[in-house]
């Protein structure tokens, strides 16, 4: 069978901020049909849920949905692992994992998103104990550029840096996960958290559950904590946090849709069912918004929250909401937690996207001198010098990619700006 061709306008992101400019975008229902597709193209990306805020995924010549390629999900008790296709999405993995009595370590705040998609841009969940998604990859099956799959493997040594690869290695078409026994999470919300509190008890605050959320305006303190447990115990925020909890369901927008939101009141439930914070069986919103989010040293954090509080006047009038998450460290190169544990300071704003770009530059102004690494599938200024200080294994990643891609079958505008070659 010959892949499924769409030609003309293939529409745009989910965010709708980005129209892609590839001549065509293809639909292979087979991993053959996928390296024909490759070896025949002069440049190609894969897409995967259109989550990314900016050009990171387009071409001028041949776009990849995987969406069609089976998910095949094999689960190896013995090693304790699962491998599925690429272009499968995390709440689908998860159903089938929780079927079979397995579970992930993390998930992100959306199931919607895909496998390969969220491991190659760097997308993670929260908990100080709890690495990125990319961290649980054991093993890529990836089509190169000559349509030739080839296998990367934990321990080899090109592995740490083909895992957050954004798409420039090539096409992931397989990915091997750890996975563990399935288990249940109970998801409190809390609200009245001051910022003197949160400086004074950080590291309590974060560590108080397996899972800790904090969504801020900047202005008044806190507005909301979502705490995920692995267990219902007891709430340490009755008395440490000066907390209360919320009486109802709440959705971290103002006017957000609470049936979009995953089941709290500290009742447990499935992992799969607790651990994102949005429903798969729903539309978290209608897309129209921006997303940014930079990685700071954890030893930073309060640092850069208190500079964040100086300047939110600048940008709250286009915030949606703000989220501060942590993330355990890991050895992947383009990791926003490379060799550190960071904290995650994440923005939702209003789709306006000169405004929130000024605003971003203004940010970075504040956030780099710290560390800051910025999350590659969200919107962001920094430019291929200030990555290359951010990101100290990014010399050694153009090396990888000069070995895997010299033709740069993969490359695109993105790869151009935040690498600095063509």
């Amino acid at each position: 069978m010959e892949p499924t061709i769409d030609g003309g306008a293939i529409g745009t992101n989910w965010a709708g901020n980005h129209t892609y400019r590839a001549a065509r975008l293809v639909h292979p229902g087979s991993v053959d049909e996928l390296r024909r597709v490759v070896a025949d193209s002069h440049a190609v990306r894969a897409i995967g849920s259109r989550h990314s805020f900016s050009d990171l995924t387009d071409t001028t010549g041949t776009l990849v949905d995987l969406a069609g390629l089976p998910a095949d999900i094999r689960v190896d008790p013995t090693a304790a692992t699962v491998s599925v296709s690429g272009g499968a999405r995390y709440g689908d993995l998860a159903v089938a994992l929780e079927e079979q009595g397995w579970a992930l370590g993390a998930l992100a705040s959306l199931p919607h998103i895909s496998v390969a998609g969220a491991v190659a841009t760097g997308t993670h969940g929260s908990g100080d104990g709890t690495r990125s998604l990319a961290a649980a990859v054991r093993a890529l099956e990836v089509v190169g550029p000559d349509g030739v799959v080839r296998e990367v493997a934990r321990g080899e040594s090109d592995f740490d840096g083909s895992v957050v690869a954004l798409g420039a290695l090539g096409v992931v078409t397989r990915i091997e996960l750890d996975v563990e026994p399935t288990y249940d999470v109970s998801q409190q919300v809390r609200t009245g958290l001051t910022w003197a509190v949160l400086e004074n008890h950080f590291d309590a605050i974060t560590s108080a559950a397996y899972s800790v959320s904090l969504f801020t305006h900047y202005v008044e303190g806190v507005d909301q904590v979502w705490l995920k447990r692995r267990t219902a115990t007891h709430d340490p925020a009755d008395q440490v946090f000066g907390t209360l909890a919320a009486q109802r369901t709440v959705h971290m927008l103002r006017g957000g849709s609470e049936q979009a939101v995953t089941a709290q009141g500290g009742v447990p439930g499935a992992w799969l069912d607790r651990l994102p914070h949005f429903r798969m069986a729903f539309t978290p919103s209608n897309g129209a918004e921006l997303q940014s989010e930079y990685f700071v040293p954890r030893e930073h954090a309060l640092e850069a929250i208190a500079r964040l509080r100086r300047m939110s006047a600048r940008f709250e009038p286009l915030l949606e909401v703000g989220e501060i998450r942590t993330i355990a460290s890991d050895d992947l190169w383009l990791s926003g937690a490379h060799r550190r544990d960071a904290v995650g300071l994440h923005f939702t704003w209003v789709r306006d996207e000169p405004a929130v770009r000024r605003v971003v530059r203004e940010i970075e102004d504040e956030l780099v001198p710290l560390g800051a690494r910025p999350h590659w599938g969200k919107v962001f200024e920094m430019d291929a010098g200030a990555l290359a200080e951010a990101f100290p294994r990014l010399d050694d990643f153009r090396a990888l990619r000069d070995r895997v891609d010299p033709e740069r079958v993969f490359g695109n505008a993105f790869l151009d700006r935040v690498l600095g070659t063509g």
